[in-house]
């Protein structure tokens, strides 16, 4: 995969160069490019932004430069990619997202800023915004990070298939708690299912615990997620005996 970063601040991506990240890229299995968005003005002050017409506060992303900077990324390789507009006004990404675009071979991701890009960015260049959240960050940057980082560890060699196959949000369920050595610390011991080496066992263990976390922390989880009736069951007597009022 190639992932096309376009950015007014370059320095801001070191992050993505440590890790299993760097890995990735150091085996060849991702290549990430950082873009200048200001190589690809036109005027002697760089400039990528102007005053809203209409009137109102701050400044909009002008239109050109993304336009040039795509234009240009695009002879580099063949590949068209798919145009990404990091913005509060996106889809918010989540892990079907994730591994929806890690099947992509190229992505190219638009870092927005100040009150917003112009909206022919929007209508002509651009082919999805995606989002972290309901809230609202000084730039595209960190959501670029946070999207680059969720997609190469899902890209076949990253990581061991098992890693990604049994985490929060792949089955629609939290992952269950997971404990390390030692098996006691400062009185804290380690639940004794998981140290009974019965199998069986721990894997109920843990979907019961999965289930009952993600009704405690992210019920809208469990309308989406496939439960048996017994399982439906011990959800229902766990939200009473909580004093929940969630219904299946």
């Amino acid at each position: 995969m190639l992932i096309d970063i376009v950015t007014i601040f370059p320095g801001m991506f070191a992050p993505l160069y440590e890790s299993i990240v760097r890995r990735a890229v150091r085996e060849g299995l991702v290549e990430i490019r950082i873009t200048d968005l200001r190589d690809h003005t036109t005027d002697r002050h760089r400039s990528v932004d102007d005053y809203p017409y209409g009137g109102g506060p701050g400044m909009v992303m002008q239109p050109e430069p993304f336009f040039r900077a795509v234009e240009h990324l695009r002879e580099l390789d063949a590949r068209r990619g798919k145009v990404i507009l990091l913005c509060p006004q996106g889809e918010t990404l989540t892990q079907a997202v994730v591994k929806r675009l890690a099947r992509e071979d190229r992505l190219i991701l638009l870092c927005g800023h100040y009150e917003g890009v112009d909206e022919r960015i929007r209508e002509n260049l651009v082919d999805e915004e995606i989002s972290l959240g309901d809230f609202v960050l000084t730039g595209g940057e960190i959501p670029a990070m946070a999207l680059t980082d969720a997609v190469v560890r899902l890209l076949p060699g990253v990581l061991p298939a098992v890693s990604t196959q049994d985490e929060s949000f792949v089955a629609g369920l939290l992952e269950y708690p997971q404990y390390t050595r030692p098996a006691e610390f400062r009185g804290l011991t380690v639940p004794e299912v998981l140290l009974s080496g019965n199998h069986k066992m721990i894997r109920e263990w843990r979907r019961s615990q999965s289930l009952l976390r993600t009704l405690r922390r992210r019920p809208e989880l469990l309308r989406t997620a496939e439960l048996t009736a017994a399982e439906r069951k011990e959800l229902s007597d766990a939200a009473a005996a909580d004093g929940l009022s969630f219904e299946l």
